[in-house]
């Protein structure tokens, strides 16, 4: 997975950079059809945001969050990501369950 990392208003430091890579580790042992992301860490006066668009195998998935401290900020931002990847997962293994499911059920 390749991830870019864009910051408005605000300096990438190498911490910053480590922080978000070990965090999108996360990502890659739940779905590994990530291709690439876009990671945007921005300051608005007090309200640190991230915000990441997914490119995946089948479409793009976004999620952002605003919190006062910028890791905070990264933390819920993944939790939104992981919860999106593991329900289009759910969903697109399920697609393919309930046809095999009704083949089954048509043939009995």
């Amino acid at each position: 997975m390749q991830i870019n990392l864009t910051g408005h208003h605000i300096d990438i430091t190498d911490a910053l950079r480590s922080y978000v890579e070990n965090k999108f580790e996360r990502m890659a042992r739940h779905f590994d059809h990530v291709i690439n992301a876009h990671v945007v860490l921005s300051v608005e006066k007090l309200a640190q945001k991230a915000e990441a668009t997914l490119l995946i195998d089948g479409g793009k998935v976004f999620a952002d969050s605003t919190h006062e401290d910028m890791y905070a900020a990264i933390d819920a931002l993944i939790d939104k990501l992981d919860r999106q990847m593991l329900r289009y997962k759910e969903k697109k293994g399920n697609h393919r369950g309930n046809s095999v499911a009704k083949i089954a059920e048509a043939e009995e």
